[in-house]
């Protein structure tokens, strides 16, 4: 086991979990330095004790510079979005050429230990609940899950090659806590039901986590983790949008949501296709696709997590319990909800 007292960089450190990581860090005592790929977004870190560098993932000497002195690198940073106007150029390949700068930026600086935050995206959903000896997702219809499932691999590889410790961490979707704008993918779902944007039950699940939760997942791989394995940062099971809608509704009536009522399939895509329409003139990320109806309707996202309990010891809060305390948190930063 590997006790952290030396400097620790958290890559995409103005992100959710990079954020709350670093805070984390902080809070135990051990010398972070936080990396950004703008410099001036300075919002995040007030009142935070750690050094601000910047670094972007497609440049590799800017991490050469910033992994300077590091012991433990938490690679964070990558490109997370289901949706853009160019998905291969603005997501799969800046995520494969992050992976590939970062571990040879770190293997130049001389860092000890990464751990690499993956994705539950990188599992294969085909038997319940999905471990993580059952290799990687077949499904090759999402340009973000492909570089979840490729960047890993050659993570790995590359860690092997080069002769550093590297440790994976595959995280549910996140939500909870410190959060700044723009809210991530799984923080936005639940600031769409909030606002009452979400029109009809698309009988996608998702697997809620406490951001709090994978962030001291991610300091326990880098302590307790073997090098070379993986470890699910999740629930053991999944909640639908329109049961995750119904709680909302239980803890703030005075919002009367409206519990999203169930359509025939093929009129899901027919809304679908008429968002991704409106996407195109609007040029912001449609609400639904008909590649999320495809993929992701009626999934279930169901996990045998003993591996991380038993070998890290990490204990989340239930998912009830993470969006009750993610829901609050929105509640009481009405900005973030505009």
């Amino acid at each position: 086991m590997m006790t952290q007292k030396k400097l620790a960089l958290v890559s995409g450190a103005n992100g959710h979990l990079g954020n709350n990581l670093v805070r984390l860090l902080i809070d135990k005592g051990i010398p972070v330095r936080a990396s950004v790929r703008e410099i001036n977004d300075k919002i995040p870190f007030t009142g935070l004790d750690c050094e601000v560098v910047q670094a972007d993932i497609t440049d590799k000497p800017s991490f050469v510079k910033a992994l300077a002195g590091v012991e433990t690198f938490y690679a964070v940073g990558a490109s997370f979005k289901l949706w853009a106007k160019d998905a291969k150029k603005e997501i799969y390949d800046v995520n494969i050429q992050g992976t590939k700068n970062t571990i040879e930026a770190a293997a130049e600086a001389g860092v000890k230990r990464i751990v690499y935050v993956s994705s539950i995206a990188a599992l294969d959903y085909a038997k319940l609940p999905t471990k993580e000896s059952y290799g990687y997702n077949p499904d090759r219809r999402d340009m973000y899950y492909n570089s979840k499932n490729d960047g890993e691999r050659l993570a790995f590889q590359l860690a092997k090659d080069l002769g550093i410790e590297l440790v994976a961490v595959m995280p549910g979707a996140m939500i909870g806590s410190e959060a700044f704008l723009p809210l991530n993918v799984s923080y936005g779902v639940l600031k769409l039901i909030l606002n009452k944007q979400i029109p009809v039950d698309t009988k996608i699940t998702l697997n809620w986590i406490d951001v709090k939760d994978v962030a001291e997942g991610c300091w326990l791989a880098a302590e307790k983790g073997r090098s070379g394995e993986r470890y699910i940062l999740a629930n053991e099971q999944c909640m639908t949008i329109t049961d995750t809608t119904k709680l909302a509704n239980e803890l703030y009536p005075e919002l009367k949501l409206k519990i999203p009522g169930a359509v025939p399939k093929l009129m899901l895509f027919a809304i679908a296709g008429i968002m991704e329409c409106l996407a195109k003139i609007s040029k912001k990320a449609p609400v639904l696709t008909r590649k999320d109806i495809a993929m992701f309707s009626g999934l279930q996202q169901n996990f045998d997590i003993s591996k991380a309990r038993k070998e890290l010891g990490f204990n989340p809060k239930k998912p009830e319990r993470a969006v009750t305390d993610a829901l609050a948190y929105l509640m009481a930063h009405k900005a973030l909800l505009k």
